[in-house]
């Protein structure tokens, strides 16, 4: 079993880490694939250029669970995975900022606690987070990963909504 399955604890919002009046040095954005997360990606470089600090992006391989006699589906496999996130690195990169990254895997019903659970084991400071326009509808059935990231964080969550002309219909 995933190491995101079902959480054992929840982490509460706190401001322990934004207080004070300090600058931000640890910025975690998770992105995705299609650049998705561009828009965030470019926001915290800029916040970490700035003030000396450094990146940790996040991409989420998602599995759905399997069904009798099956194994997990991934609809992407961990070479793709790995692309995404070096595509995001080099992009931060180019920014001038020091990032890291992780690739891991989740149940694609735990995202957002996978998310939120690498946040807290690197103590981001802050999350920077794309939010996809959808329609209502599409909220409506799935959710929103920010609307859940930003209930289970442990650090304060920024959303920037995604740019219009990356939307497709």
């Amino acid at each position: 079993m995933s190491r995101y399955g079902e959480p054992d604890i929840l982490f509460p919002a706190t401001d322990a880490h934004a207080g004070g009046g300090q600058s931000l040095q640890r910025i975690l954005v998770p992105v995705g694939p299609d650049g998705q997360a561009d828009r965030a990606l470019a926001l915290a470089a800029q916040f970490s250029a700035g003030v000396g600090g450094q990146l940790r992006l996040v991409h989420v391989r998602m599995w759905d669970p399997p069904l009798k006699g099956t194994g997990r589906f991934y609809p992407e496999t961990s070479l793709q995975a790995t692309e995404v996130l070096e595509n995001a690195l080099t992009s931060a990169w180019a920014y001038g900022v020091p990032a890291s990254g992780v690739v891991v895997d989740a149940v694609r019903s735990r995202v957002a606690y996978a998310i939120a659970t690498e946040a807290h084991a690197w103590r981001a400071e802050v999350m920077v987070v794309t939010r996809r326009r959808r329609r209502a509808v599409g909220v409506l059935l799935f959710g929103s990963l920010s609307n859940r990231l930003i209930r289970v964080a442990s650090c304060p969550v920024l959303v920037v909504h995604q740019d219009r002309q990356k939307v497709s219909r």
